[in-house]
C-alpha cells in the first residue's frame, strides 16, 4: 500500500456544537469513533447527508456480506487505500462488524486472491465476476457486457444495482481517505503508536 501524508487533522469533537457532534457520534461502534469520522467532522453537513447512504451500502443492501466485502476490498486494493483495506480486511475476516456473519467470513486465502484479482485461482464464477466488476468500473467506468451477463445469472436487478453502488461508494471513500491522509485507527495492523 502507498503511504499517504495526513492532510486533514482529526477534529476535537468536544469543540463542536452539540447537534453536529451527535451526527458524528452516531457513527461510533462499540463506543469508538473511527479516525475517518474524526476527519470528516470538519464537514458536519456532509457527514449528516453521506452517512445514510453509506449505511445503506454497508448494512441494508441486497448483497450478501461476503459479496459486499469482496467488492469493498477489491476497490480498496485497486485504489491502494490502506485505511479502507485494513478496516474491511478486519471486518471481512471477523465475519461482520459484530461478527454476526462468521459463516461467510473471508479467509487469508480469499484476501490474497482479492489482491491478485479476477484471474486468481479459487474463485467461483460468481465471485470472479464480482472482482471483475470492480476492475471494470475502476478501469473503464462501466461493467463489461460479459461480466454483467455472468452476474445476471445469480443476481437480481436490485443486487446488480447494489454491486455498482457498493463499488462506487467505496471508490469515493478510498479517494477521500487517500486524499485526506486519514491515519489508521489504533487497533488496525500497521497503525503507528
Amino acid at each position: 500500500m502507498i503511504k499517504r501524508k495526513q492532510r486533514i487533522p482529526m477534529r476535537d469533537l468536544s469543540t463542536m456544537p452539540a447537534e453536529e457532534r451527535q451526527n458524528v457520534e452516531k457513527n461510533a461502534m462499540n463506543g469508538q469513533i473511527f479516525n475517518i469520522f474524526k476527519v470528516m467532522a470538519h464537514h458536519p453537513q456532509l457527514v449528516k447527508r453521506w452517512t445514510p447512504f453509506a449505511g445503506h451500502v454497508l448494512g441494508k443492501q441486497t448483497l450478501s456480506f461476503r459479496d459486499r466485502e469482496l467488492l469493498i476490498l477489491r476497490i480498496g486494493w485497486l485504489n491502494q487505500a490502506e485505511y479502507e483495506f485494513a478496516q474491511h480486511e478486519l471486518i471481512a475476516k471477523r465475519g461482520g462488524v459484530g461478527g454476526g456473519d462468521a459463516a461467510r467470513a473471508l479467509s487469508d486465502a480469499d484476501i490474497a486472491r482479492i489482491k491478485e484479482g479476477p484471474k486468481a485461482s479459487g474463485w467461483s464464477d460468481h465471485e470472479r465476476a464480482l472482482i471483475q466488476a470492480a476492475d471494470d468500473l475502476y478501469e473503464n467506468s462501466v461493467i463489461a457486457d460479459a461480466t454483467w451477463a455472468t452476474l445476471a445469472k445469480t443476481c437480481s436487478t436490485e443486487q446488480l444495482m447494489d454491486v455498482v453502488f457498493t463499488i462506487g461508494q467505496y471508490n469515493m471513500v478510498s479517494w477521500a481517505l487517500n486524499s485526506f491522509g486519514v491515519p489508521l485507527d489504533d487497533f488496525l495492523p500497521g497503525a503507528k503508536p
